[in-house]
């Protein structure tokens, strides 16, 4: 029996069991159908998405690669230490995966869809060509002009003398950003002039960011709010997720270094339902639109990254072609709806079928990350104080690893502590009232992730 042709009917008929026997039919859906699926990466946000999988009463196990503790440790998945394109696609062929998700954008920009549907794997998230509009920033900014898309003024440069001219004839602050992929941090907002010269050097001169930094963006600096807005597109149709947003700064009051985002809420109240039909009509339809006339048909999750103005107008600060982190995890812990049966709506082309049902609460993460992140993080050190997951909360794992019987820290950021209340103060209480117990040498973590929201709802 192929459980990809039965299962939705299958599914279908669990609404006309008596209630009684509810659970004993959906543990026998369980056992016919042997749905296997794989999830590439292995940070924080693919153990959330990993973990949500699971809980779908049509699978049997979820592969992760490579996966971490977190995953390794959790019910339903099991870690698979690979990460050559190659050779997971024929891992899918032989353990016949039904269908493959994809975390982090590395294996985007390489073109793993590309592999996986060359050998008719499903898969889902967007082509090489597509991951275009965050591998290449000046590609994305390009687009965004071609199509009307609202964002910041930039000019693009590849010789440092150039980048300085430009620097010098205008005024503080402005945004460096390196051109490629940088893991979250290729981007400086230079408050002076001089600090964007010493970005603008760094990038081009001393070549920290490698390749990503070879040709750099300079950009107009945006005042606001920013939010995470993120939807799921098959092609043709698109379903918005909850609304979130994440803090970038390495230490409180947004001070410090930008990192790959230190905590996240969602929803974000700055979103209003106008706003929200603003953002789909003005941004997100207009990019699946433009990609498909470029003859790109994009399919994947598809994130904008906002700023909001005083006045309520969104611009765009960077497409990515996947899912937030950590914005997945407050987004995921909120969801209610079968994950697996939405993604397979996405691989069918039939969205517009399906709906994403939501926890009514704010879902809130606090990161923990590594002595000397994100400059030289730190490995090796042992994690003590991790709880069992709650019915509200849950922590999830990043850059862990196991040491015998020990979860070790192996990267920059290194749990994300995510928990649900009735409102933003009491979730971020109760992350931080969980996040009180988990130890291990250097940790940073900020202690005020939320506050922008508690502010607004102030004001």
């Amino acid at each position: 029996m192929r459980c990809s042709k039965t299962s939705p009917r299958l599914a279908s008929l669990a609404s006309h069991v008596p209630e009684r026997l509810h659970a004993s039919f959906l543990y026998l859906l369980k056992i016919i159908c042997k749905m296997k699926l794989l999830v590439i990466g292995g940070g924080g946000r693919e153990h959330a998405l990993a973990w949500k999988l699971a809980q779908s009463p049509r699978i049997q196990k979820v592969f992760v690669a490579p996966g971490n503790a977190g995953t390794a440790r959790e019910n339903g998945l099991e870690n698979l230490p690979l990460t050559d394109i190659q050779e997971l696609a024929r891992f899918a062929q032989k353990e016949h995966i039904s269908f493959t998700t994809v975390g982090p954008e590395a294996p985007l920009a390489a073109g793993i869809v590309d592999v996986f549907r060359a050998g008719n794997l499903k898969i889902f998230g967007p082509t090489q060509k597509a991951a275009r509009l965050e591998s290449s920033k000046s590609f994305a900014k390009a687009f965004m002009q071609r199509y009307d898309i609202p964002t910041a003024k930039y000019a693009t440069f590849t010789r440092a003398s150039e980048a300085h001219a430009h620097i010098d004839k205008h005024d503080a602050p402005v945004v460096v950003k390196a051109d490629g992929l940088a893991a979250g941090k290729g981007v400086v907002v230079a408050m002076s002039k001089d600090e964007a010269h010493s970005a603008a050097d760094m990038m081009l001169v001393s070549s920290n960011m490698g390749k990503a930094g070879a040709s750099v963006l300079i950009e107009d600096y945006l005042e606001g709010e920013e939010a995470s807005f993120i939807v799921m597109c098959d092609g043709a149709h698109i379903l918005p997720l909850a609304t979130s947003q994440d803090h970038k700064r390495l230490l409180d009051g947004d001070k410090g270094p930008n990192t790959g985002g230190m905590g996240a809420y969602s929803p974000a109240p700055v979103v209003t339902p106008a706003l929200h039909n603003r953002v789909m009509r003005e941004i997100i339809r207009p990019a699946i639109k433009g990609m498909a006339q470029e003859g790109v048909v994009y399919t994947g999750f598809l994130y904008a990254g906002l700023m909001i103005d005083s006045k309520g107008n969104p611009k765009v600060l960077e497409f990515n072609c996947r899912m937030g982190d950590p914005e997945t995890q407050p987004i995921i812990l909120r969801l209610k709806s079968d994950l697996v049966s939405i993604i397979e709506h996405a691989l069918n082309g039939t969205l517009d079928q399906v709906s994403a049902e939501w926890d009514r609460r704010v879902a809130l993460g606090v990161v923990f990350a590594a002595a000397n992140y994100p400059d030289t993080p730190k490995k090796g050190d042992v994690i003590t104080g991790l709880p069992r997951a709650g019915e509200d909360f849950k922590v999830f794992h990043a850059g862990t690893q196991l040491n015998g019987k020990s979860v070790v820290t192996s990267g920059g950021r290194v749990l994300c502590v995510t928990a649900l209340g009735d409102n933003v103060k009491m979730a971020q209480r109760r992350a931080y009232e969980i996040a009180e117990g988990i130890r291990f040498n250097g940790m940073q973590m900020r202690r005020d992730i939320g506050n922008r929201a508690i502010n607004l709802k102030k004001h």
